[in-house]
């Protein structure tokens, strides 16, 4: 079985976004605008990046 892993980038920032997505996004550990982290491909952590669809951009990587 192959485990795909997601790539998720902040590419917006947080200013005037609600606490739920403040607190989703450090979840994710993303910090700064510009960085990634790469995480298993789960349904919990699909949850977390349709919470923040606006401000990530997702790319499955192996």
């Amino acid at each position: 079985m192959i485990v795909s892993n997601l790539k998720i980038t902040l590419v917006h920032g947080l200013v005037n976004s609600k606490p739920k997505q403040r607190a989703t996004v450090k979840t994710l550990g993303l910090h700064r605008i510009g960085e990634s982290v790469v995480r298993d491909d789960s349904a919990a952590n699909r949850g977390l990046v349709q919470v923040v669809r606006h401000l990530v951009t997702v790319e499955e990587v192996d």
